[in-house]
Formats: C-alpha cells, structure tokens, sequence
C-alpha cells in the first residue's frame, strides 16, 4: 500500500509519511495525492464549493502577533471600525446576492465587546433567519463565546497557529498563552460551536515536527473547518522579509488535511490566491470545498491588511462573487452559497 493509500485508509499519517509528502519531487505522486484528495471531498460534498460572505469588522487589534499586519506595534496601518449599520448593510447586500453565510472577522479590538457583540450577533440572527453566522474574532473568556452563541452564533474560527508550544512563542509576545488558545477552542467545542481551527504554512521556525503536531492536533480536536494557507511576509513586522511559505506545501497539506479528515470544510484561501494566480483554484483541486468572498465595504478592504498584496481588494461584493463562480466553474465545479454546513459521519 502506499503512502497515501494508507493515510486515507487509517485517518492518520506519520512524520516519515509527512516529510517524504513535502520533499518529494514525484510528479505522479503528487498527482495521485491530488487526485486522491478530490475523490474523498466528492464523495462527501460532490463538487459543490461553499461560498461565504466575509465581513471585515475592524482593522484595531490589541495583539502584537509577530507575523500580521495589523499587531498593535504597526504605527503605519490604517485603522478602522464598521459601524453597526454598516455590518448590517453588508449583511443585506449579501442576503440579496444569496449568501446565506456570514463570517464576521476583525482584530481583537475592546470595541467590540460582549453587548455589542452580542447586538450585532442577535440582530443579524433577527433579520437573517436562515442564514449561518460565524465569527472569528480571536481569544475572548469562555463567558463571551457563550453569549455570543446564545445570541445567535453558529460557528467560530480561531487558527490556533500552532500545535507546538516553543513554536508559539517563536511567533506571538510573551503576554500571549499557546495553553489559552487551546482553552479557547475547547471551550468554543464544548458549547456547542461549529469550530474551526488553522495555521499557517511555512510561517517562521516551522519544522516537520509542528507540522506534524499541527495534524495530529487536528485529529485529536476533530474540527469542523481547518483554515491552512501560506504564511506571507509582511512589512513593518519582525518577519518582513522572511520568505513566504511555499505554496505547492500549502496544496499538499490541504489534500493531506481532506484524507485525514475527509468531512472537513476546508477553505481555499485569499493567502493562497495571493502567492499564486490560479492559488484558490489549485487549493479546490487539492480538496478544498469553501471560499469566501468578501463583502466589506470596498473602500475598507485594503485596511485590513494582514500581509502584503491581498487580492480582491478593489471589487464590489457582486463582482467579487460573480468573479468567483466564473473561476470555480471553469475548473469543473459548482459554487453554492447556502449554509453549507458540516455532514459529520453517520
């Protein structure tokens, strides 16, 4: 049996397996991996890829967070706050192009604290019904996930960067915790949240070994979404400079992430199409099944800046999602923008 037979019989993978993954140069090989990777998020979802509508809350972070854009130490990047109505506006503008999933997104910023939150959240599960909201909005007290989610929220996202601790202080300031971020997730499971966790891939100091931590940190949580992309070098931070991390790397994960967790949603993401110019659809032919187009205001897009270079910054919300379905169809598959929820296992 070989190497990627056995990760897809098993649902589970060894550093050895992982490291031959990544440095092979087999073309056939990789190719089988590819191919292997579409068959399981097929035989689950068809082709269908989910569509969610992104909304950029606030470009205010209090994190110093080596690696982004937007860490608090950034004297150079434009901050910015939505106002309610604007997040509800967004919400209109993409209930009326048929997204029926809202990802609501932004820097640990005090000004969104719990009552707002929880206004936001409550009045976009009142006018939107039918529609999933996830949030993704960093480290808050077990006391706020929940009121959030008794306020109307489905799903949370929270990339947990790391599953090695040594490596996590390598990336973040000393006053951040790698045992709070794994408090936070735990605690986002046991309420009752459609979870998703991620890292970055090529990010500084990361070896086989995180990577292989990562994975297995995965199949221990069981997460609804797993949120991979390339680690991209961004200016007035400590790794401006730093190269980027390889995208054909990112792929291979994405696909070894599907055999692992073969009901997963799994996005193809901005990170990905920003280092490469067909990157998403790559990510989609490498066991991808989500993307999310963005649906901030136009003129707010380039704030929110984590790295350098995000693509689709310029685009209206309807020629974002109109741009994206072209692209998707194009590669054999069918964009859809309902809830999209996970299919566990029966």
């Amino acid at each position: 049996m070989n190497i990627v037979d056995h990760i897809r019989e098993t649902r589970d993978i060894t550093r050895d397996e992982l490291e031959h993954i990544l440095a092979t140069e087999d073309k056939e090989s990789v190719e089988y991996l590819r191919n292997s990777a579409r068959e399981v998020a097929t035989s689950v979802y068809g082709n269908k890829i989910f569509m969610r509508g992104l909304i950029e809350l606030s470009s205010h972070c209090k994190n110093d967070c080596l690696y982004c854009g937007l860490r608090r130490s950034n004297g150079e990047a434009v901050r910015y706050r939505l106002t309610d109505e604007q997040i509800y506006d967004c919400c209109e503008q993409g209930y009326k192009l048929g997204f029926r999933t809202f990802v609501m997104q932004g820097g640990e910023d005090g000004w969104f604290d719990d009552k707002r939150m929880c206004r936001i959240v409550s009045t976009v599960r009142e006018r939107f019904p039918d529609c999933a909201i996830t949030l993704s909005l960093g480290e808050r007290s077990r006391e706020s996930y929940q009121a959030l989610f008794d306020a109307g929220a489905n799903r949370y996202l929270l990339r947990h960067e790391t599953a090695s601790p040594e490596h996590y202080a390598k990336l973040h300031p000393s006053e951040m915790s790698f045992q709070n971020r794994m408090d936070c997730l735990y605690a986002l499971k046991e309420i009752g949240y459609q979870v998703g966790c991620g890292f970055m891939v090529g990010s500084p100091y990361q070896t086989i070994d995180t990577l292989y931590a990562d994975l297995q940190f995965i199949r221990t949580l069981q997460p609804q979404m797993v949120g991979i992309g390339p680690f991209v070098s961004t200016q007035n931070t400590p790794f401006a400079g730093w190269p980027n991390g390889k995208v054909s790397d990112t792929l291979r994960l994405l696909a070894i992430i599907r055999l692992l967790h073969p009901h997963v949603l799994l996005p193809a993401t901005t990170a990905l199409g920003t280092l490469h110019p067909q990157g998403r659809e790559l990510g989609i032919q490498f066991g991808a099944n989500v993307i999310m187009p963005n649906l901030s205001p136009r003129d707010h897009r380039k704030d929110y800046a984590i790295y350098d270079n995000k693509i689709c910054t310029g685009e209206e919300a309807a020629e974002c999602r109109a741009c994206t379905e072209q692209r998707v169809k194009r590669i054999g598959y069918e964009t859809v923008v309902d809830r999209g929820d996970f299919k566990g296992e029966k």
